[in-house]
């Protein structure tokens, strides 16, 4: 087996971004890069909406800042654990503006969610908390983020969140409890920190997976037909290669071709701040609308 490294999510990446409330807006359209700015998400913010419990570290002022990718959360410098509880600095800066993409497909819809790499948890508990009707289903390899996860589930008290379950993205033949169709899955920032064979097993995963009408929505960096959409990932690109070879930031186009190859389509590919994209992928014959 990978060491555990292999699979995490919501990690910082392509540099970092000073945490701003939610609620601040730009212009449609419009975002700062990642290189030293600020990023806020355009339209409703989820302070209209959310819960209060993920909403007042979001208030609090800004973190000091954070390193470029987070191995395990609550080491790396990032914050310890509070009741078990860990903290992505990510989370607070990308999980609005990852809501808008993901809210058009979801919000009125019914099944099961997977979230592959969940992290600290804090993805999970907050989607689930906006859509009722979802069954949300948390995952990871590191002990440390299931840990984290199911105290996030115990603070929440929310019914729609199930105990997080290991799933090892290396292995081929993956599968989760109690198993069936999906409604959707959902992966945050774990390709580009991850050997190809994690690409290539949640892709085939989804093909297998997916129910009809199902969705695949994988967020992080990418590359553009062969090409970095900013010098900033360009040099993260980079740097993660030189820690790791069997990591780097994937193409769109690859991804692409794996979807095809399992029966599935790249639909969309949804801008998000800092450089970064939501790559919605879908059976073959279905599109999605993009949100741009």
């Amino acid at each position: 087996m990978l060491p555990a490294v292999v699979f995490l999510a919501g990690v910082v990446i392509c540099g970092f971004e000073p945490r701003v409330p939610s609620r601040a807006i730009l212009p449609h359209g419009h975002w700062k890069n990642n290189e030293g700015g600020f990023f806020v998400h355009a339209g409703r913010g989820l302070t209209e909406t959310a819960p209060a419990w993920f909403m007042a570290p979001m208030m609090a002022p800004a973190d000091p800042p954070q390193p470029r990718f987070v191995v395990e959360f609550g080491k790396d410098g990032t914050p310890p654990a509070e009741a078990g509880r860990l903290d992505a600095p990510a989370f607070h800066r990308n999980h609005d503006a990852i809501w808008q993409a993901l809210a058009p497909h979801l919000a009125a819809a019914r099944g099961n969610v997977l979230e592959l790499g969940s992290g600290t948890g804090q993805h999970t508990v907050t989607y689930a908390a906006l859509t009722p009707a979802l069954t949300w289903h948390p995952s990871d390899l590191q002990e440390s983020h299931l840990a984290s996860i199911e105290a996030w589930r115990a603070h929440t008290g929310l019914a729609n969140v199930a105990p997080p379950q290991r799933i090892d993205l290396t292995d081929p033949g993956w599968n989760w409890t109690p198993g069936g169709l999906l409604t959707a899955m959902l992966c945050i920032n774990v390709l580009h920190i991850s050997p190809w064979c994690v690409s290539q097993n949640l892709i085939a995963g989804a093909g297998r997976l997916l129910d009809r009408a199902g969705r695949l929505f994988v967020y992080g960096p990418f590359k553009r037909d062969g090409a970095h959409t900013a010098p900033s990932n360009a040099e993260f690109d980079a740097s993660l290669r030189a820690r790791n070879p069997d990591w780097g930031v994937r193409d769109t186009r690859d991804l692409a071709t794996l979807a095809a190859a399992n029966g599935l389509t790249l639909a969309d590919v949804v801008p998000m701040p800092a450089n970064n994209f939501i790559l919605v992928i879908a059976r073959d014959g279905r599109t999605s609308t993009t949100l741009n």
